[in-house]
C-alpha cells in the first residue's frame, strides 16, 4: 500500500481536481449512466466549479497526492446540504480517486483527513449520498463505518438517467 500526502487545494489544483472527477465519472459511472452523457462530460465546466470552491472554501476541498507528486484523488465537505439537518451534521460532497489508485488507500487517506476536519468544524456527523447500484462506493463506505440509511432511498436524474441514490452516515 503506497502512501499519499493531503492536502488543501489551492487555485491551482482547480483543473487537474476537474480532469480528475470526470476521468473518475467515466470510469465509476460507465455501467450505470448514458454513455453520451459520460462522453459529454466537461472538465471547463467542472474547473470554473471547483476553482469557485476553493476560491470560497465552500466546500472545503482536499487533495491526495502520490509519492511522486501526482494528484490521485480529492474530497469535499461541508455543512450538510440537506434540509431540517442540525448545523453539526457535515456531508461529504464528493470523495473520488483516479481509477488506476483504486484499493490502493488513497480514498481511505481523504477521508480520515476529512474527518478529521470535521470534527475540528463541530461536526458530530457525517453524511453522504451515493448511487443504489455504485457497489464499490458502497463498500468503500460500508469499510470506513458509514450505515447506510434505506429511508432515504430516492430517485434523481442525472443526464438522460435517473439513478436511485441512498444516504449513509457516520458518527464522531
Amino acid at each position: 500500500m503506497s502512501s499519499y500526502a493531503i492536502k488543501p487545494a489551492s487555485l491551482r489544483d482547480a483543473k487537474a481536481i476537474a480532469e480528475l472527477h470526470v476521468n473518475a465519472w467515466q470510469h465509476a459511472y460507465a455501467d450505470l449512466m448514458d454513455p453520451e452523457d459520460l462522453k459529454n462530460l466537461s472538465v471547463d465546466k467542472r474547473q470554473a466549479m471547483w476553482r469557485e470552491a476553493i476560491e470560497y472554501a465552500e466546500p472545503q476541498v482536499l487533495v491526495a497526492t502520490d509519492e511522486a507528486g501526482k494528484m490521485v484523488g480529492f474530497v469535499a465537505f461541508d455543512r450538510s446540504r440537506d434540509p431540517k439537518t442540525k448545523s453539526t451534521t457535515g456531508e461529504l460532497w464528493a470523495l473520488y480517486v483516479a481509477p488506476e489508485v483504486l484499493g490502493t488507500g488513497a480514498g481511505l487517506a481523504l477521508w480520515d483527513a476529512a474527518r478529521d476536519a470535521c470534527e475540528d468544524e463541530g461536526f458530530n456527523e457525517v453524511t453522504a449520498w451515493v448511487y443504489a447500484r455504485n457497489d464499490r462506493a458502497l463498500n468503500f463506505f460500508d469499510a470506513a463505518g458509514f450505515k447506510r440509511e434505506m429511508k432515504t432511498l430516492r430517485t434523481t436524474p442525472v443526464g438522460a438517467t435517473r439513478l436511485e441514490e441512498l444516504r449513509v452516515h457516520f458518527k464522531l
